[in-house]
C-alpha cells in the first residue's frame, strides 16, 4: 500500500496548503508509510521557478508534473495551469495508482477531486478528499458567479458527485463538515481533521533576542502583526482604521508581512492616510519563521463572515505555536473566535469595529501581563490540540481504518463472485 497526496504545491513551496500537506506527508513517511506526493514543478508566487521532476524529500517520493509556468498572473493564464495540472494528474493516477492504495486529493487547483475521482475509481483505489478551501462556495460568496449563478450550482453538483467516491471527505472544521452533511454527504463519510503546527519549527522567541525585531527597529515598541496572504477572503479596512486611530501612539506599530491580491490596495490605503505607524515586509524565509511570527506582540486574523463554512485561516496555528495572542476580525461565533474564547488566548471583534480594535490594542499594550498570559495559553493550546504529532496520529488512524474497510469489502466481493 502507498499513500498518494495530490496537490499543486509541495515542499519546498511555502504556501499555506503546501505547508500543511508537506508536514503530514513527512510525518507519515517517518512512521513507515510509503508516501508519494504529486505536485507541479512551480513554486507559489515565483513565476519561472522550475523544480526537479522526481526526487525524494524526508522519505517522501515527490513526482512533479509539467507546468505552463504561468504562475498566478491573470485569470486566463492561471486557468490554463489549472487545466494542465488536472489532465496530467489524472493521467499519472491512472498509470500509477493500484487497488491497494489510498489517494489523498486536495483542493488546489479547484475541483481536483472531480477529475481525480474518475481515475481513482477506475483503479479501484480509496480516495480521501482533503478539503482545505470549499469550492465553488468560496467563489460564489466572493461574487465570481454573480452573472452566472447556474454555473456555480452546476460546479457544486460536480464536486458533490466526486465526494461519493469510495473513501472519505476530510474537513478542517466542524462547520465545514456540517455544511457538507446538509449538502447530502453522509455523516459516516465525513471526518474533521484540524490543521496543525510544528512545535520545533515555530516556537516562542523573546523580544530581547529577536534579531528581526532589532533589524526592523521595533525593539522598544508594541507590535501588532499580520502575517500571510492578503487574499480576497480577508478584511483589512478595520485594521487600517485602527492604525489611523492609533497614529498618535508612537509606542504602537502595525507590521504587515506577506503579499497577495489585496496587498497593493492595503499599501495604498496606508500611504494615502499617511500612516507612518504601518510597516510592510515581504514573507520571510522559512528558516526565519519563528522569529518573524514572534516580532509581533499580538497577531491579527481576519475572515469574512460569509466564508466561515468555507475556509479556516491556517495562520492561526502558527500564531499559537509562536506563543502569541490573536485578535480575530470577523464572525464572533466562528471557529477561531470560539477557540480563542475557550482557551483565553485572544479576543474577537466585528468587521468595521476599528474603534473597538484600537481600544483593545491599547488595553493590551498597557497590560503586558495579560498579553503574556494569553500568549502562554496559545502555546499550551497548540501543544495540547494542534501539534504535528497529534495530527499525524489522527491521519494514521484514518488510513488504517480506510485500509481495513477496503480490504474487507474486497474480500467479500471475491467470496461472492462466481
Amino acid at each position: 500500500m502507498k499513500i498518494v497526496l495530490v496537490n499543486r504545491y509541495f515542499f519546498p513551496d511555502q504556501s499555506a496548503t503546501s505547508r500543511v500537506i508537506s508536514s503530514i506527508a513527512f510525518s507519515l513517511a517517518q512512521r513507515g508509510f510509503q508516501v508519494v506526493a504529486v505536485a507541479s514543478r512551480e513554486i507559489h508566487n515565483q513565476p519561472g521557478s522550475y523544480l526537479s521532476a522526481d526526487e525524494t524529500i524526508n522519505g517522501v517520493q515527490v513526482k512533479r508534473l509539467a507546468s505552463a509556468r504561468h504562475g498566478r498572473r491573470g485569470l486566463v493564464r492561471r486557468s490554463a495551469d489549472y487545466v494542465l495540472f488536472h489532465v496530467l494528474a489524472f493521467l499519472w493516477l491512472l498509470r500509477n495508482v493500484s487497488a491497494a492504495d489510498i489517494a489523498v486529493v486536495c483542493t488546489d487547483p479547484p475541483l481536483l477531486s472531480v477529475t481525480s475521482s474518475i481515475a481513482i475509481r477506475l483503479r479501484k483505489a480509496v480516495m480521501v478528499n482533503w478539503i482545505m478551501d470549499l469550492f465553488p462556495e468560496t467563489a460564489i460568496e466572493l461574487g465570481f458567479f454573480k452573472r452566472w449563478p447556474w454555473m456555480g450550482q452546476w460546479v457544486a453538483r460536480l464536486r458533490d458527485r466526486s465526494l461519493g467516491s469510495p473513501g472519505i471527505t476530510v474537513c478542517p472544521t466542524g462547520r465545514m463538515a456540517e455544511y457538507l452533511r446538509h449538502q447530502g454527504v453522509p455523516r459516516n463519510r465525513l471526518a474533521v481533521m484540524h490543521h496543525c503546527s510544528d512545535a520545533e519549527e515555530i516556537y516562542p522567541v523573546s523580544a530581547d533576542i529577536n534579531s528581526l525585531r532589532a533589524r526592523w527597529g521595533l525593539r522598544d515598541t508594541f507590535v501588532i502583526g499580520y502575517s500571510g496572504n492578503f487574499g480576497r477572503a480577508h478584511e483589512f479596512s478595520t485594521i487600517i482604521g485602527a492604525a489611523e486611530r492609533l497614529k498618535h501612539r508612537s509606542d504602537i506599530r502595525f507590521l504587515l508581512i506577506g503579499g497577495g491580491h489585496q496587498h497593493a490596495a492595503v499599501m495604498e490605503s496606508a500611504r494615502s492616510r499617511d500612516l507612518d505607524n504601518v510597516i510592510f515586509k515581504p514573507l520571510q524565509p522559512v528558516s526565519d519563521l519563528a522569529e518573524s511570527l514572534c516580532v509581533a506582540d499580538v497577531h491579527l486574523i481576519s475572515l469574512r463572515p460569509e466564508l466561515e463554512h468555507c475556509i479556516i485561516p491556517s495562520k492561526f496555528y502558527g500564531i499559537l505555536a509562536a506563543g502569541r495572542p490573536s485578535i480575530f476580525i470577523g464572525d464572533p461565533d466562528g471557529e477561531v473566535p470560539r477557540a480563542l474564547a475557550a482557551h483565553a488566548c485572544g479576543q474577537s471583534i466585528m468587521i468595521g469595529a476599528d474603534g473597538a480594535l484600537a481600544t483593545l490594542i491599547e488595553e493590551l499594550r498597557d497590560n503586558p501581563h495579560t498579553c503574556t498570559r494569553m500568549g502562554e495559553a496559545a502555546r499550551r493550546l497548540m501543544v495540547a490540540e494542534y501539534s504535528r504529532d497529534q495530527a499525524a496520529d489522527a491521519w494514521c488512524a484514518l488510513i488504517w481504518r480506510l485500509q481495513n474497510a477496503h480490504q474487507l469489502k474486497t474480500s467479500i466481493a471475491q467470496e461472492i463472485s462466481p
